[in-house]
């Protein structure tokens, strides 16, 4: 059974590899550290036939290597009936066996036959990127490797912790090694294999401190023991096998490695594996276990957590097949199918028809995609609408610009030659008409802002209609021809609300039931005035009449005028620069008569009147706009374009001779087709796999 799981994986794998896809659907737990023969490990340096060799910093770069079983078509490095760890332990019978070699992912379809030109590639390709001297990058180097001799399994060598910098190195070396150990040991679904010398203090191990880190528990923690072989004579690892020291969930593993006079001596893996297994069963502590020591087991025990991690998960393979393969069915239907062809007229045709009906239901409010987090469509429209526009007219202070002092001048020039008798009501007229022009402003600004919302709308069904984007000359012409009709749109809409300002400010209808009639505005003024006038004349106690003399201020009906008696324009001007009269003579009116500040009691009455007949008729005014705008707006833009856009389109794009250079694939397209086409038929192979389990 755990050879046809194997054999599923595999199958999965070259499923997805044949069509040159990276997948995650049939992943498998990936050990990360150093690699020893084929597995991995965390140590100080590497000790393989495949990564470079020697005393320091080796490793420079991560080495993720991809090994990948595969049928031998001769046995030379082991028989068919051989367990995949007893196939491993025959490796590098023949470093130029045509079933295995090497493939590196920065050399696309080069073969390396020769296991010595790949340690010499890596080496190569290391100092392209770090340098002859030491120097470190977190760039991987991505190796694979095919043989009928490996476990498929992901193997990532990493450089061992250094705590001094030399060479090239930066002075935060030891800061880089780490950040670069955790990013790859904290996957959830990495399998840590940490090492550590055995003739050394186990509790300052490095590996074991980094995966405690990452994996507090242990359950993914595998411990390895290096040089055994070197312990003093009467000590060994059995209490660490045993848990006692360190426990970890997946236990630890004794292995003896080839030493560097080997390696100079180019002493064979075989041989070195012989070497350990005899080290072991003579060895008085571990001969009772020696089926748990050595390279062997921890392939072994490589392959169970294999086994286990695929029986876990291959239901959870089988959904994500299932669910990848109905995501690229649909995106390949949405791409036209996997021969492309479309009637041009039906597309053209049918993406006009839901484009408009997108567009009408974003302004209603009937689209199912309705935002939870921000207003859109027709709700920002409407908050145009009530919000900034209706706030923006009611803001408009009618006496922000013109002072009392303002209104006493334009009630003297609207007199003319006869100084009017009561409160002038052409006075009224004049401001009230300015103040309303300034309501055009915002009114033709509220237009502007529609205008740009319905740009926005636009914009977003361009980017969510799947059809424009497999046609990007489609999508063009659409959001050309849909600008152009908006602006059509504008001018007649500006029109209008410029219309309505000016309609406002041609009459003036005093006669409106809001509007305070110009006799109920000279009383209250007249009573608000007395009520804070002090009395002045005397009352005779017994008959509450004026007294004697108070009448007329003192003087007969027909009493002349005293010299210090002001003239009707006696306040206009500041005493001393009153024309001057010399024996009834007169001097001429200066060129300009200006007002002084202040205001007589008269002319103060008359301007409050003013006031308060400019604010009634200006209020009566900003309602009605606030009102009437928005309706203007809905009828000659909004509502026109919900009803007349999809004839627009029709007319502008549904023509035969504009269709096939409409129906123009992009580039992008017609390869984004091919991959999906070949997902589709890689997930279709993956799930008839899968359904045979």
């Amino acid at each position: 059974m755990d050879q046809q799981l194997i054999s599923l994986v595999n199958k999965l794998q070259d499923v997805f590899a044949s069509i040159g896809v990276s997948n995650n659907i049939a992943s498998s737990p990936q050990p990360r550290g150093v690699l020893e023969r084929q597995v991995v490990s965390a140590g100080e340096h590497c000790r393989a036939r495949l990564p470079p060799r020697g005393t320091g910093i080796v490793t420079r770069r991560p080495l993720v290597l991809q090994l990948i079983n595969r049928p031998a078509t001769s046995k030379p490095n082991g028989t068919a009936s051989d367990k995949p760890e007893e196939a491993m332990a025959k490796v590098q019978v023949n470093e130029n066996n045509p079933d295995e070699w090497g493939e590196f992912l920065h050399l696309p379809g080069q073969k390396f036959h020769d296991f010595g030109k790949i340690r010499e590639e890596i080496v190569k390709d290391t100092e392209k990127m770090t340098g002859k001297n030491a120097g470190i990058s977190p760039n991987p180097i991505n190796l694979r490797i095919f043989s009928p001799n490996v476990l498929t399994l992901t193997l990532v060598d990493l450089p061992g912790l250094t705590k001094v910098p030399v060479g090239d190195q930066p002075r935060d070396i030891e800061k880089q090694i780490r950040d670069m150990l955790m990013r790859y040991i904290s996957k959830p679904n990495a399998i840590i294999l940490a090492v550590t010398a055995a003739n050394t203090d186990l509790a300052n191990s490095d590996g074991l401190k980094l995966a405690r880190e990452v994996d507090a528990e242990g359950t993914r923690t595998i411990g390895v023991l290096t040089k055994v072989d070197l312990m003093d004579q009467g000590t060994d690892v059995v209490d660490i096998l045993a848990g006692r020291v360190i426990p970890l969930r997946l236990g630890y593993v004794p292995v003896v490695n080839r030493g560097q006079r080997d390696i100079d001596q180019s002493k064979s893996i075989a041989s070195a594996l012989e070497n350990e297994r005899k080290f072991f069963e003579n060895h008085p502590s571990y001969a009772s276990k020696a089926q748990y020591c050595g390279t062997p087991w921890l392939a072994r025990k490589l392959n169970i957590i294999l086994m286990h991690h695929i029986r876990n998960t291959l239901p959870d393979i089988k959904a994500r097949i299932s669910q990848q393969l109905t995501k690229f069915q649909t995106e390949l239907a949405a791409l036209g199918g996997p021969m492309g062809e479309t009637n041009p007229g039906s597309v053209v045709l049918s993406t006009i028809t839901e484009f408009c009906s997108e567009f009408r239901s974003a302004i209603d409010g009937n689209t199912n995609d309705l935002s939870l987090n921000e207003l859109s469509g027709g709700a920002r429209i409407s908050f145009v609408f009530h919000e900034l526009f209706n706030n923006g007219v009611k803001g408009i202070d009618p006496f922000d610009q013109v002072k009392d002092g303002d209104i006493r001048t334009i009630l003297y020039n609207s007199s003319g030659s006869t100084p009017s008798l009561f409160v002038g009501t052409t006075a009224f007229e004049v401001i009230v008409k300015q103040q309303i022009r300034r309501l055009e402003d915002p009114a033709l600004r509220c237009c502007s802002l529609v205008y740009d919302e319905l740009i926005r709308i636009l914009g977003q069904l361009l980017g969510k209609t799947q059809t424009f984007k497999r046609y990007p000359e489609l999508k063009e012409r659409f959001n050309l021809t849909v600008i152009n009709f908006f602006k059509s749109c504008m001018s007649p809409t500006n029109k209008l609300v410029s219309d309505m300002v000016a309609m406002q400010a041609c009459y003036v209808n005093t006669t409106h039931p809001d509007f305070i009639s110009g006799h109920k505005a000279m009383a209250l003024i007249t009573e608000r005035m007395n009520a804070n006038k002090p009395q002045e004349k005397p009352v005779d106690a017994k008959s509450g009449k004026l007294a004697a003399g108070a009448l007329n201020n003192g003087k007969d009906l027909d009493a002349d005028l005293k010299k210090d008696d002001q003239s009707f324009f006696g306040s206009f001007f500041a005493k001393d620069k009153q024309p001057k009269r010399k024996g009834g003579a007169m001097e001429a009116p200066p060129p300009v008569i200006k007002p002084v500040a202040s205001l007589n009691e008269r002319e103060l009455m008359e301007t409050e009147v003013i006031k308060l007949l400019i604010t009634s008729y200006f209020s009566v005014v900003k309602r009605e706009m606030i009102d009437m705008v928005p309706k203007a707006i809905t009828l000659t833009l909004v509502n026109y374009s919900k009803e007349n856009l999809q004839r627009e389109l029709l007319e502008h794009l549904y023509k035969p001779d504009v269709l096939e250079e409409l129906l123009k694939e992009s580039p992008d397209v017609v390869a984004r087709r091919k991959e999906c086409i070949k997902m589709v038929g890689a997930l279709n192979a993956a799930e008839a796999i899968v359904a045979a389990v």
